[in-house]
């Protein structure tokens, strides 16, 4: 059980830590200096540093209590079928009511994740406009609500969860304990346990019978917890509230409560009943006797009001005499203050006199000022004019002298041009000329090869054609080891291409 409780908790520990995470990277910041940006950056990095190692170490300890837990095999070892079936049902409703907080919060960040989205898309290719500023700041106001009401959904349900856990703790303490007990030798005839009794005060004769009943009650009963163990009395109260009262409740109490039976737990719930009756009639009567003596507050206040009303009334009558003193004295003071008025007008104005008599004299030395300081400007003026017109002139007489060296520099270069194309015909006349003289050299020397070979090839040799086809003197050596092969004579024989320099020879 403890261990659902704290896989719930680290599963809305990791949705939450996704909120923040989709939430603090859109959210606009202000600006600020880069020193306290940097500091401010290093300690959210630390901080989700932190977050992650605390949710990774949540999560081992979830995946170890989920492996060390092993009642459903000593159950099934046992016999317990009965209390195997119920931890299996209310293990299925654990994890029913976690995959619709899972849900919830999914859906929740989802909308966080559209708000963002949608104010993004707001920023693109937009001209800043007092319909799109109260736009986007809608749009802000609604991310900032969301994310608002998922953190303190979720604080509460952190809350509650701790609140849940602490309360197991509390409960495996006392069944530990329990066990322990158990553990030791018991005596041959043990005796039923006694509840502990209460020492109370001796009733109080002037208390109202409510009350008294039920502290009557109380000492008669056992004390607070109607003989039970104080953890025995919690647990039940946890899962009767948790039913608001109904029968249904009693699987569950018999889980939580293993040494009770349901004759105990009937029992116990009628006793609950009774106090809880007997309580709404003391708390009745406590509001009963507030009521009187309310009433009575509200008498002794309003006698107390009479009396500081005729009080105050004296004191009326004494501050209206004073006022009418404080009225002359104020008029006094008026007219005092009317002439001191009137003396400070005429200072005022002999000074405003003064000052518009100085402003006029500025304003004259001024408009001088500016006489003299246009004159001097026209003179600066008509000086700068005339060494630009001599600027001008130097100029141009050192553009026409560039220009006529240009001029003879170009005449020059066309002269030289003329002489190189002279030189290099001269040159080309020469190379071919001297080409032309190679190649009729390389025809006679060609023509003498020729005539050359001619006078060789030239023979009168009578024609034999058998000779041809006649075998020579190694084809006979070879057919003497060999013998005589082939079916027929040579139709064709194959011979090395003739160049094409020798043809025609």
């Amino acid at each position: 059980m403890a261990s659902l409780a704290t896989t719930r908790c680290a599963d809305t520990n990791c949705s939450q830590g996704d909120a923040r995470n989709s939430s603090s990277v859109q959210q606009p910041c202000k600006s600020s200096p880069v020193s306290s940006d940097n500091v401010d950056s290093r300690l959210v990095r630390q901080k989700a540093a932190q977050f992650l190692r605390e949710a990774e170490k949540n999560r081992r300890q979830i995946d170890k209590l989920e492996k060390e837990r092993t009642l459903s095999v000593q159950c099934r070892k046992n016999g317990w079928t009965d209390v195997y079936g119920e931890l299996e049902e209310y293990e299925k409703v654990l994890e029913e009511e976690r995959n619709a907080d899972k849900m919830n919060i999914q859906k929740q960040l989802v909308k966080i994740h559209n708000g963002v989205r949608k104010f993004q898309r707001q920023l693109k290719d937009v001209k800043p406009t007092p319909e799109l500023i109260e736009k986007l700041k809608e749009i802000m106001s609604e991310v900032e609500i969301s994310i608002n009401s998922l953190k303190e959904e979720q604080r509460s349900c952190f809350e509650e969860l701790l609140k849940e856990e602490r309360t197991c703790r509390q409960e495996i303490t006392a069944y530990e304990k329990k066990i322990e007990n158990w553990s030791l030798v018991l005596n041959t005839h043990p005796k039923l346990p006694t509840a502990p009794t209460v020492r109370t005060k001796p009733p109080d004769r002037d208390l109202p019978a409510e009350v008294r009943a039920l502290e009557a009650f109380l000492q008669k009963t056992g004390g607070p917890y109607g003989g039970w163990d104080q953890y025995d009395h919690q647990a039940f109260l946890k899962v009767w509230t948790k039913h608001s009262g109904q029968s249904a409740y009693r699987k569950e109490a018999k889980l939580y409560l293993p040494g009770k039976t349901l004759e105990e737990i009937e029992q116990h719930e009628d006793w609950h009943q009774e106090l809880i009756y007997l309580q709404d009639r003391k708390r009745e009567t406590i509001q009963r006797w507030k009521a009187s003596k309310h009433l009575e507050r509200q008498t002794r206040i309003q006698s107390q009001e009479e009396a500081e009303k005729a009080e105050r009334r004296e004191k009326e009558a004494k501050s209206q005499a004073q006022q009418c003193r404080t009225e002359e004295e104020r008029k006094k003071a008026a007219w005092q203050l009317e002439e001191w008025r009137e003396e400070k007008r005429r200072r005022e104005k002999q000074e405003e006199e003064q000052i518009l008599a100085e402003e006029i004299q500025k304003r004259r030395r001024a408009k001088e000022e500016r006489r003299r300081q246009l004159e001097v400007k026209l003179t600066i003026e008509e000086q700068l004019r005339l060494r630009r017109e001599e600027e001008e002139e130097q100029r141009k007489k050192r553009r026409e002298a560039e220009q006529r060296e240009m001029d003879e520099r170009r005449r020059e270069a066309a002269k030289d041009i003329k002489r190189f194309n002279e030189r290099d015909l001269h040159k080309v006349e020469a190379k071919l000329q001297e080409k032309q003289l190679r190649a009729k050299e390389e025809e006679e020397r060609q023509s003498r090869i020729a005539a050359k070979l001619k006078e060789k090839v030239d023979g009168h040799v009578s024609r034999d054609p058998s000779r041809l086809t006649r075998p020579t003197k190694g084809w006979q050596e070879r057919m003497k080891h060999i013998g005589p092969s082939g079916g027929g004579p040579l139709l064709q024989m194959f011979h090395r291409a003739v160049p094409t320099w020798r043809q025609g020879l």
